[in-house]
């Protein structure tokens, strides 16, 4: 029992008064500032702009000032516990010390920058303590020694000097020369300040007091810094703008060089280490980290190590004395739990600032190397991956890094107040039993792990799927594909949903193995005392199950840290392994101008795609013999389809690995024009300029050169009109003619152009042969590939290619000349396809021409017609998402998804009866080793097993039912989704980027599946857990009870102030996220085009901006977190002190020791247990955003439905094929104008019907109104005399054929990209394979119709996927078929072959043509010419013909004219 001792004499007690005056005049000071502060903050304002100046200055005397007042404050609080450890006495003159340095602590800490910046000066309350402290230590010590060295004895008596007066002696003078040094220095700067430009910056100085790295050490303990943006969260909605960026050590530039200047370090050794790297990078961050992890698990065990103490105390009669000696423990408990509360809000405020720089710092490189690497093997999905999986995993392991020592730490912790209070063998036996638990739990740990990874894999192949089903949607709705590949998804889904059972099962079982492990442990050692008859009390016993209870963590904590070990080192190597393949760069090295007249040099080599294929037998590229190209030259390649024309280009910009051979040598900057156009989603304006300054001048004359103005003058933005994803909202010859603009624009040395004619009709690609290849270009040099022989002429050198190699290289007439050559088999092909053509009155037509020119309009394919460009702005918009609260529906659809809610109760009542068991077994403990109450060990033990049992029981219960919920619940979730998604109309995957739906489909549904049914019923099992302990109290002393109502009062005020902030910076969270795959999506389909163009610079850039955003976010999130729990921690701690107090002051009669130990033994929780109720409070609405997210696709408008059984055509539906369009009228939107405008024709049974039209006219209108892609205003379409539009969808597209514009593969093999349905034999896949003079190349590969098919079909020519797609309409063998210019990307000879192939093979059926080649459409039947959305003419091609002023005529003209020259 400690001893309480009082000054005696007038003198020591005058000074003990003085010290107490001061605590009171301190803590009166900071009340009654924080209470000024709060009404007018005008100070703050003023404070800031002195700061900005004069911090420098005053930075080195502030930071001696704050650590001198907190050295005396640790000397005096340290010897006050030395007196009552060791000699069992508390002093007065310790405990006022203590306390009033304490208070100026804190009041130093609080005005040290708002004093700094206003005047200079401390507050004078504090100046005065410092002053009379030095007196009073010089004094002590002076006195001291007199009295030692010398026998003078004193006249009056003096407090005598004790060991912490010595060193806080010379820190107290130093106080009193810092501050008269400070108030010097305010004298000579103030006029200075008080200028009117401190008030012009104004504006600025309060921006930059939001900042965290402005912030001063009292803002940045307590997340001061946090206070402006909730205030710019309470006044509106939270946008971006609000958001402070983040400190310069978080942003993604300095990270990202950072790390790479320590991976770089590493690579130089053989064996480059990126988790070295990355604790390089951020190892004093750690270190940090690290000091604040052990102080709040040394502060965590002060609690269980002082309970005995406590319980001791109430248990003893006391005098006077005695209650200072328990307020002296209540005190120490208090000031445990503070510094528990602030090391832990700082730890993890700090381990996610380091997550923030190391995602950023990753994210940076991987994005950078993507940009480097293109034939290195790594899919885009595997990169996006890395981006969405990997990173994210790295930067949470930094939450979980210092459990590696911690957990031992933690056991040795424990065991050491084991060991005090039971003993040797006891500590032993607990030691033993943790172990075992530990063992048992490791089984099961990493069965959750390799769960884990399949769920992992399963997902991949989910959002693989997903996301080329997506890309793919408007192709798989027009041959009716959608439901097929809808089941694939689901069977994907399913094979992951048995993964996620098994794991959420296995989880159960870990979860009560952790509630469980202190029953079973605590049992196991008191077993031991009984048996060993080691006396039990109460407060031994409680002081061991609080020890128990914290020793669940480093239990439940060590399979997980294990998993979280095993699954951090998977994603390191995987980022790990693609940081360490070549740069592409370093291979095909950049060349600067020279001198010489040389553009690029070829030599001889080998090039193949996969240099490790084994199933290839060639390589795609043989040069067998140099080559030189001059500059200035324009060099032609032509070849048939799959000959390696696109492949040549491809090893000129170095973009195919080199096998052997010297390479090629490009001199000078490089512009390439891919074939498959790559179109990023910004403005028109924006991928013309790409990058480059804007020369008007010149940005009009490519727009003119490349045909861009007739629809820059249609779209209503005009150039300022955003692209969709990948140009969705553009047709295809406008992607092409739009990248050929950004090529020309460059102003580049030499241009790779890559069939940049295809796409185009026959007056637009004369005019951008002329215009721009032949002026804009003329002084460049120039390669482009081309199927369209017309333009060979022209060129000063031709390439013919065959089977990769080069087989014949000259001039058009050289090569002409040789009647045996490749060239001239070609040119043969494209004669009998001009004979086609019967030109009438050809002399007269051909002088016509050039008064014609003008009349003739751009005439493409254009799946939206540019009237249609009034919803271009709604592509233009971020991503809408909810305000304001989560709303109820959301969380009572998500509770009553699984069984209709029927489970949730069983399992509340589950977690009530655990709660009432455990604390009746802890009771029961405590009261039966009470010395009054005679009980046997053998009734003690075998009591306190059975309540524990039974509490186990119920964990079990509550943990299987949770599982079997959250499945369920994720499953019908995921369902309406993904099925709304599906049923969806086509304008909304025009409108809505890929990723959006993807991060729903990813992100959300992980979320969904494995987080927020766990944060749900956290959030219950906390608060049940929470009231249960007030109860407790409130038993004990009901005075304990409106102490708690106030406090949950501040609680719920504070949570609703933070939650709105939070709830908008949650939601930023995700749609911040979206952006940064987009980008990346994107670049690295067009990774090619950016390096060629040497645009690498920029679009790192854009990406490190486009991360910091997303950092910001996140930063800001975490800190809000923790500003709201260091607070709310605060009110519970000071609870507990209140409640500490209360039982010290009660009588002994009045209360029961052992109820009263066991509300001291939970109440250790509270700030923990209020923590995770806070945490859970504000996560779960965060999370359930997810919910909402999901919600939000479940409510899309939906297509017509597949089947209508009422109206279902009959099975040999439609039998003539017979089209009629009655007054048909079709529109986009209810507010856009009409694109069809009452279309009456007929489409005759088995005929061949052609459609031409200028841009706009309404072709692809059209085709979308006959597979109902857009439903008709006004009229009918009739199909056999049958409405379509009485019929559902799938049976209307089923029955129809299609081949798209843009030819499209799915990833897989020949076969299930030919017949994805199943329904045909390989013998009929082979026949049209032949058919479509594809069976040769499948052929090439041993696999045959089981090659694999790459992402997009990369390995595939343009004009080989367009094969394909025309060998699966043939295999359908469909009564109508639309060919959408369906062989725009094929030589003349394999079109010549491929349209006889189609005239043979749909002899009997109704063929709709869409084309820009007029021989395609010359030998058809009849020749529908719109415009404006209205027939202009319509009759056979001899008819219109034989009318030279028809519109058909003048495109024929046109046709003609440019082919004359052969």
């Amino acid at each position: 029992m400690g001893v309480f001792l009082l000054g005696t004499r007038m003198d020591i007690l005058i000074v003990e008064i003085i010290n107490a005056a001061f605590a009171v005049l301190l803590l009166a000071w900071l009340l009654i500032d924080i209470l000024k502060q709060s009404r007018g903050g005008g100070g703050d304002l003023h404070r800031r702009a002195h700061e900005a100046v004069k911090k420098e200055p005053t930075m080195l005397f502030t930071i001696v000032t704050v650590l001198s007042n907190i050295v005396i404050s640790i000397l005096y609080l340290g010897f006050g516990f030395y007196q009552y450890w060791d000699l069992g006495i508390v002093t007065s003159k310790s405990v006022f010390l203590s306390v009033t340095w304490i208070l100026a602590t804190v009041v130093v800490c609080y005005s040290r920058n708002r004093f700094l910046g206003e005047n200079n000066r401390w507050p004078i309350v504090v100046i005065l303590w410092w002053i009379f402290c030095s007196i009073f230590c010089s004094l002590s010590v002076s006195f001291h020694f007199i009295t030692r060295f010398s026998s003078i004895e004193l006249p009056y008596s003096w407090p005598e000097a004790n060991i912490a007066d010595f060193p806080s002696l010379p820190l107290s003078i130093l106080l009193c020369l810092n501050a008269f040094t400070f108030r010097c220095s305010s004298n000579k700067t103030q006029d200075d300040l008080d200028t009117p430009l401190l008030q012009e910056k104004h504006g600025s100085s309060f921006r930059d007091s939001a900042c965290y790295r402005n912030a001063g050490f009292w803002s940045k303990l307590t997340f001061r810094w946090l206070n402006p943006l909730f205030s710019s969260g309470r006044m509106g909605k939270l946008e971006l703008s609000h958001v402070p960026s983040v400190p310069a050590s978080e942003t993604a530039e300095y990270a990202s060089s950072l790390l790479e200047d320590s991976f770089g370090k590493e690579k130089k050794n053989e064996t480059s280490n990126l988790p070295k790297a990355i604790a390089n990078a951020v190892w004093k961050s750690l270190a940090i980290n690290g000091v604040f992890a052990g102080a709040n698990t040394i502060a965590s065990y002060m609690g269980p190590l002082l309970i005995t103490y406590f319980v001791n105390f109430l248990s003893e009669n006391h005098d006077d004395s005695g209650y200072l000696h328990g307020l002296v423990l209540a005190f120490i408990f208090f000031f445990s739990k503070t510094v528990e509360s602030l090391t832990q809000r700082h730890w993890y405020f700090g381990a996610q600032r380091i997550g923030v720089r190391v995602r950023a710092a990753l994210s940076a490189l991987v994005y950078k190397k993507s940009l480097s690497v293109k034939f290195a093997g790594s899919s885009k999905g595997k990169i996006i991956n890395m981006i969405n999986v990997d990173v994210e995993r790295i930067g949470d392991f930094c939450w979980n890094i210092h459990g590696v020592w911690l957990l031992p730490f933690q056991v040795f912790l424990a065991l050491v107040i084991l060991y005090r209070n039971l003993g040797a063998a006891p500590s032993i036996a607990a030691l033993s039993s943790t172990i075992l638990v530990m063992v048992s739990n490791t089984p099961l740990a990493s069965k959750q792990e390799r769960l884990h990874s399949r769920i992992m894999e399963a997902k991949d192949s989910r959002i693989k799927a997903t996301s080329e089903t997506l890309k793919s949607m408007r192709v798989l709705k027009l041959y009716s594909w959608e439901q097929t590949f809808l089941k694939k998804l689901l069977q994907l889904r399913e094979t992951e949903r048995i993964w996620l059972r098994r794991y959420l099962y296995t989880s159960s079982a870990i979860a009560f193995l952790f509630w469980a492990s202190p029953t079973l442990v605590s049992a196991i050692t008191f077993g031991v005392c009984i048996i060993l008859k080691t006396p039990l009390t109460t407060g031994t016993v409680l002081s061991a199950l609080a020890t128990f209870r914290i020793l669940q963590e480093p239990i439940y904590n060590l399979p997980e840290l294990i998993s979280m070990i095993a699954q951090t080192k998977v994603s390191i190597d995987r980022i790990q392994d693609f940081l360490r393949e070549k740069d592409q760069k370093k291979q095909i090295p950049r060349q600067t101008s020279a001198a010489s007249d040389i553009a690029i040099e070829i030599n001889s080599g080998e090039y193949a795609w996969e240099k490790n294929d084994q199933n290839s037998t060639k390589p795609a590229i043989k040069i067998t013999k140099n080559m030189k190209i001059m500059k200035l030259c324009k060099v032609a390649v032509c070849g048939s389809v799959g000959s390696g024309k696109s492949s040549l280009l491809h090893s000129i910009i170095g973009e195919i690995p080199r096998i052997s051979g010297a390479g090629i040598k490009v001199h000078g900057t490089k512009a390439y024009v891919p074939q498959s156009a790559w179109i990023q989603t910004r403005t028109v304006r924006d991928n013309v300029l790409f990058g480059k300054d804007m020369n008007k001048g010149f940005y009009a004359e490519v727009l003119e050169g490349c045909a861009l103005n007739p629809d820059i003058e249609q779209w209503s933005d005009g150039d300022l009109t955003v692209v969709g994803e990948r140009g969705v909202n553009l047709s295809g010859g406008q992607k092409q003619r739009i990248q050929l603009a950004r090529a020309v624009y460059s102003n580049s040395d030499v241009y790779i152009l890559d069939d940049p004619f295809s796409a185009v009709d026959a007056h637009t690609a004369t005019h951008l042969f002329k215009k721009c290849l032949m002026q804009l270009l003329s002084k460049k040099t120039v390669i482009y590939a081309t199927h369209q022989l017309e333009f060979l002429e022209a060129a000063d050198l031709v390439l013919v290619m065959k089977d990769g190699m080069i087989v014949q290289s000259g001039t058009y007439k050289d090569l002409i000349a040789d009647p045996t050559g490749e060239l001239v088999g070609q040119m043969v092909a494209h004669r009998r396809s001009l004979n086609q053509v019967n030109p009438p009155q050809e002399d007269n037509s051909l002088t016509r021409v050039p008064s014609q020119l003008n009349q003739i309009e751009v005439t493409e394919e254009k799946f939206e017609e540019p009237n249609s460009t009034d919803r271009f702005p709604e592509r233009t918009q971020e991503e809408v998402s909810e305000t304001g609260r989560v709303k109820w529906s959301v969380y009572s659809t998500f509770i009553t998804s699984a069984y209709k809610g029927a489970l949730v109760p069983i399992i509340l009542l589950c977690q009530v009866l655990f709660q009432g068991l455990q604390m009746g077994s802890n009771y029961w403990i405590a009261w039966a080793t009470e010395e009054n109450h005679k009980v046997t060990g053998e009734k003690l033990i075998g009591i306190f097993i059975l309540l524990s049992c039974g509490s186990s029981i119920f964990i079990l219960g509550r943990a299987v039912f949770l599982a079997t919920i959250a499945v369920e619940t994720a499953q019908r979730l995921f369902l309406g989704m993904i099925s709304s998604v599906f049923r969806a109309n086509i304008s909304f995957f025009d409108a809505t980027p890929s990723s959006r739906i993807l991060s729903r489909s990813s992100t959300d549904q992980s979320t969904v599946d494995t987080d927020i049914p766990y944060r749900l019923a956290g959030l219950a099992f906390a608060l049940i857990q929470l009231l249960s302990i007030i109860i407790l109290m409130s038993q004990v002393a009901w005075q304990v009870f409106p102490i708690f109502l106030v406090i949950l009062g501040i609680s719920i005020w504070y949570q609703a102030y933070y939650i709105t902030t939070a709830r908008e910076l949650a939601r930023m969270v995700g749609i911040r996220k979206a952006p940064i795959l987009h980008h990346f999506s994107e670049s690295i389909a067009g990774a090619a085009t950016i390096r060629c163009f040497n645009q690498e610079e920029r679009f790192l850039t854009r990406n490190l901006s486009l991360i910091d955003d997303y950092s910001r976010i996140v930063f800001h999130n975490s800190g809000t977190t923790e500003w709201l729990c260091m607070r709310i921690n605060f009110l519970f701690n000071l609870g507990f002190f209140l409640v500490l107090i209360i039982l010290v002051n009660l009588p002994k009669s009045a209360i029961n020791p052992s109820l009263a130990g066991l509300a001291a033994t939970y109440g250790l929780n509270l700030n923990v247990l209020q923590a995770w109720v806070v945490w859970n409070l504000c996560n779960v609405e965060n999370k359930m955003i997810s919910v909402e997210r999901i919600l939000q696709f479940t409510k899309i408008p939906s297509e017509a439905p597949l089947v209508i059984e009422d109206y279902a055509p009959k099975p040999e539906w439609p039998v003539d094929g017979r089209v009629e369009l009655i007054g048909l009228h079709v529109q986009y939107g209810p507010s856009l104008p009409m694109v069809l405008k009452g279309i009456t024709c007929t489409f005759p049974g088995g005929k061949k019907i052609g459609v031409v039209g200028r841009t706009g006219s309404g072709k692809s209108t059209l085709i979308q109104a006959l597979f109902r892609v857009i439903e008709p205003s006004g009229g009918q379409i009739l199909i056999d005399g049958l409405d379509i539009s009485k019929i559902g969808l799938h049976d209307l597209r089923s029955r129809l054929g299609i081949i798209p514009q843009d030819p499209t593969l799915f990833q897989g093999t020949v076969r299930t990209n030919l017949d994805p349905l199943e329904d045909h034999s390989d013998q009929e896949i082979w026949e049209v394979l032949n058919k479509c003079r594809l069976a040769d190349t499948v052929k090439q590969d041993k696999r045959l119709l089981d090659a694999p098919v790459a992402e997009d079909g990369e390995n595939w020519s343009v004009g080989q996927r367009q094969l394909v797609c025309l060998a699966r309409v043939l295999l359908k063998k469909r009564r109508i078929l639309v060919l959408d210019e369906a062989t725009a990307s094929i030589d003349t000879a394999t079109d010549n072959i491929i349209q006889g192939t189609i005239r043979e093979e749909t002899s009997r059926c109704t063929v709709i043509t869409v084309a820009h080649r007029i021989p395609t459409v010359i030998d058809n039947d009849l020749v529908l010419v719109l415009d404006d959305g209205k027939v202009v003419e319509y009759d056979s091609p001899v008819k219109l013909l034989e009318d030279n002023s028809s519109s058909f005529s003048k495109l024929v003209v046109e046709f003609l004219r440019r082919s004359v020259q052969e």
